[in-house]
């Protein structure tokens, strides 16, 4: 069982994460442990996923490794971010499955992934 996927952001970079990961993904932010907060970033958890954004002063965006997030209403989730001026591509690529990539403020790839007739 995967407990969270942690993915790397700039330092000062927060409240763009909070706006993001809140504000359009609907996640709640999740208290980090003092002596993990000291180092910046911020945990999200929510719609049976947990992702940890951390700080890397070399900063960049993963582009081909991502989170895949199963989700119901693929649809809704794409105008949720289009609505939020975030990219959306579906594609037909994995059988069974209906999906689309997005990316969050700072350019990281997210998988969002629906099974077909779900």
């Amino acid at each position: 069982m995967l407990h969270h996927v942690q993915l790397a952001c700039p330092p000062g970079s927060e409240q763009a994460l909070r706006d993001f990961y809140q504000g359009v993904l609907g996640l709640a932010e999740i208290p980090k442990p003092p002596v993990l907060a000291a180092r910046g970033g911020c945990w999200f958890r929510g719609h049976g996923i947990e992702l940890h954004l951390g700080v890397e002063a070399d900063f960049r965006p993963a582009r081909k490794a991502h989170p895949g997030l199963l989700v119901s209403g693929l649809d809704a989730w794409a105008g949720r971010l289009r609505a939020a001026g975030y990219p959306v591509a579906f594609d037909g690529d994995f059988p069974g499955m209906r999906r689309f990539y997005s990316e969050d403020p700072h350019g990281n790839r997210l998988e969002f992934l629906e099974p077909v007739g779900a």
